[in-house]
C-alpha cells in the first residue's frame, strides 16, 4: 500500500466558500461558517481520508484590502498557507466573477515557490448558467496557468467528490501525519472558542462584526464524562458589552444555549458552558489575542 499525505491550501476573497468546503471535505464542521465575511482568523486544519491519501485542508482567511493590524495579520496568515501547502486551490465565486480583489490574487500568486501546484475552483456554480461559467473559466485560466479547474457547489456537494479525488493523487507519497481518526489538529479549546464566536457573528450580525474574539479560559473535564467550559468574550467597548448581553441578559443566553448545544453534538457528550463578557479596550493591539487565534502579532505590522 502507498499511502500519501499533503497539505491543501484553500484561498479565496472572503466569503469564497472555503470554510463551507472545508468542512464538506472533512465531513465534520471544523471550520467557522456565517454568511459575514472575514470570519475565518487563523489557518484551520480538517483532516479527510481519500483511500489511501490522507488530505490535510488548510482553511484560509479570506484575502482581502487590508486596513488594520488584525486585517494584516489574516491575510499573512493565508498567503503562508498558500506558500507552505503541497497544492493550491483556489475558489471563485461563479456569480461574482473576477472582481479586483480576485484580480490581486492572481497576482500574488505570480509569487508563491515555483513548481506549487495550483488548481482552480469555479465555486456556486447553481447560481449562473453554463455559458457564463464557461466564458469565466476561460477568461482565468488565461490569466494564469492552473493545473486543473473544477466547477462546484460546496454548499450542495456538486463536483466536490471530483476535486477530492484528484487532490488525492496530487499530494506526495508519504506516512499519514495524523491518526486516522483525527479530523483537525486545532486545539479543542480554540474550536469551542470559534463554535461560540460563530454564534455570536450569526446573531448580532451587523452591530460588531469584527471587534470581539472569543477565548476558552478553562476546560474541566467532570467524573460524569461532561466538560465544563468557562469562556471570556472580549470586547473594545462598554458600549459593545450591553449589545451582547441584550435586555435583562436574554441575548447571552441565546448565544450560550446555541453555543453549548453544538458544542455537545461536536464532542458527543453534555457540555456546561459559562461566558463572561469582558472589556478590553486595546485587545486588537495585544499579542496575546493573536497567539490565542493562531495568528502571528508582528505579521499585523504596517
Amino acid at each position: 500500500m502507498t499511502t500519501r499525505a499533503g497539505f491543501i491550501a484553500l484561498i479565496g476573497e472572503p466569503n469564497a466558500g472555503k470554510s463551507t468546503l472545508t468542512n464538506r471535505m472533512v465531513g465534520a464542521k471544523v471550520s467557522i461558517v456565517t454568511h459575514k465575511v472575514q470570519t475565518t482568523r487563523a489557518r484551520i486544519r480538517g483532516v479527510a481520508m481519500e483511500g489511501d491519501s490522507q488530505l490535510i485542508f488548510v482553511d484560509t482567511p479570506g484575502l482581502f484590502q487590508p486596513r488594520r493590524r488584525l486585517d494584516r495579520a489574516m491575510v499573512a496568515a493565508a498567503w503562508g498557507g498558500a506558500s507552505d501547502a503541497d497544492v493550491v486551490v483556489l475558489l471563485v465565486e461563479a456569480h461574482r466573477g473576477i472582481t479586483d480583489g480576485v484580480k490581486r490574487i492572481l497576482e500574488g500568486l505570480q509569487d508563491l515557490p515555483k513548481g506549487r501546484k495550483i488548481a482552480l475552483a469555479i465555486n456556486k456554480i447553481d447560481r449562473v448558467k453554463a455559458e457564463e461559467l464557461l466564458a469565466l473559466s476561460k477568461a482565468l485560466n488565461e490569466s494564469f496557468t492552473f493545473l486543473k479547474t473544477f466547477m462546484i457547489s460546496a454548499e450542495r456537494g456538486y463536483g466536490v467528490d471530483d476535486l477530492r479525488t484528484w487532490l488525492a493523487q496530487e499530494i506526495p507519497e508519504g506516512p499519514w501525519l495524523y491518526p486516522e481518526d483525527q479530523i483537525a489538529d486545532l486545539p479543542m479549546r480554540m474550536i469551542a472558542a470559534e463554535m461560540t464566536r460563530e454564534k455570536l457573528t450569526l446573531r448580532l450580525h451587523q452591530e460588531l462584526p469584527y471587534q470581539l474574539t472569543v477565548e476558552t479560559e478553562h476546560w474541566t473535564e467532570r467524573d460524569d464524562g461532561s466538560a465544563r467550559i468557562d469562556q471570556v468574550i472580549y470586547v473594545a467597548r462598554d458600549g459593545h458589552k450591553g449589545i451582547i448581553l441584550g435586555h435583562k441578559g436574554e441575548t447571552i443566553k441565546a448565544i450560550s444555549k446555541a453555543a453549548r448545544e453544538e458544542l455537545s453534538e461536536f464532542l458527543g457528550r453534555k457540555v456546561h458552558l459559562f461566558l463572561q463578557v469582558k472589556v478590553r479596550e486595546n485587545w486588537l493591539e495585544e499579542a496575546e489575542r493573536y497567539s490565542e487565534m493562531g495568528l502571528d502579532f508582528k505579521d499585523g505590522n504596517a
